[in-house]
């Protein structure tokens, strides 16, 4: 029985839609996918007897450039979490990729857990050359907690004492490039977060990740100042990218733009891009990467190359 002329070009039309998804997902399957080779659970510290571990991952084609990802959500991280998909975008412009974890709050607190972000950046340079990576050339990425500390290794990172028993503690932990997604800037001028309990202290959901004296404010305005990324600018800034949605409520994105104002007081590079309608999060982050990507290749990579 022959087929109306009609249904026959609906069927054909059918076909060739599901031929186009098909291939369409095919080919994002496969980009989110890159060869890759990857070394999980390397131990780059202690903290409370447990091990600080870092996973990672080196792309077909590497570029001799490293990136250190922060893996922290609210200041919580769990060992092998990180999936080498997240950092697609990275791994396919040949960037070498170190995923650093830590102790999760309050079993750490997060003086210790930016303390052990600093030994992970100075881990990853002392061990640079056996990774084929540049150890003068590091970028570090995260997003939220991992924002917030990638800033506080940009203003706060640099030089270990140089009669540390431990040769690793002697390295710099100082990165060279910053690219972010919603970063804590501010832990004393919270503003509209939902976290403010507009009484000056701590952000109330993460009172104990702050050690047993953060209730008292006059020992808060100490720590949140010491763990502000705001109030230790300085004219020596790596160049920072920021994203940050306009609808965030848990980070406000007035903590990002109170600190590009403050960096650029100095001259310093903040480039700050506001994601219409983005939350705390927001489904094309993965596809943002490859913002992050250009923007280490503009600032690590060497002049011509």
């Amino acid at each position: 029985m022959r087929l109306p002329g009609f249904i026959r070009v609906l069927l054909k039309a059918v076909g060739v839609l599901v031929l186009v998804l098909v291939l369409a997902v095919g080919s994002v399957w496969t980009y989110f996918h890159p060869r890759l080779e990857r070394t999980t659970g390397i131990v780059y510290g202690h903290r409370h007897e447990r091990d600080l571990t870092l996973d990672i991952v080196h792309p077909a084609r590497p570029n001799g450039l490293g990136i250190v990802l922060l893996v922290s959500g609210g200041w919580k991280s769990s060992p092998g979490s990180f999936r080498s998909w997240m950092a697609a975008p990275l791994l396919r412009r040949g960037y070498t990729v170190f995923a650093a974890y830590h102790v999760p709050q309050p079993q750490a607190t997060v003086m210790e857990i930016a303390e052990d972000m600093n030994r992970a950046i100075r881990f990853v340079r002392y061990h640079a050359r056996e990774h084929g990576v540049d150890a003068k050339r590091l970028g570090v990425t995260g997003g939220s907690a991992g924002g917030h500390l990638g800033l506080l290794l940009a203003t706060r990172g640099g030089s270990g004492p140089g009669d540390a028993a431990d040769p690793v503690d002697r390295e710099s932990s100082a990165v060279q490039a910053v690219a972010i997604f919603y970063p804590v800037t501010d832990l004393l001028n919270l503003g509209k977060s939902t976290e403010n309990l507009g009484d000056g202290g701590p952000p109330k959901s993460f009172v104990k990740a702050f050690g047993p004296n953060s209730t008292n404010l006059t020992i808060w305005k100490v720590i949140g100042r010491d763990l502000s990324p705001i109030y230790h600018v300085h004219s020596n800034l790596p160049p920072t990218l920021i994203y940050h949605g306009d609808a965030d409520a848990l980070v406000p994105l007035d903590q990002s733009q109170r600190y590009q104002t403050e960096a650029r007081k100095l001259g310093q590079i903040v480039e700050l891009v506001i994601h219409a309608g983005g939350g705390h999060g927001w489904l094309s982050m993965l596809w943002d990467l490859r913002q992050f990507a250009k923007w280490f290749d503009r600032h690590l990579r060497p002049a011509g190359s």
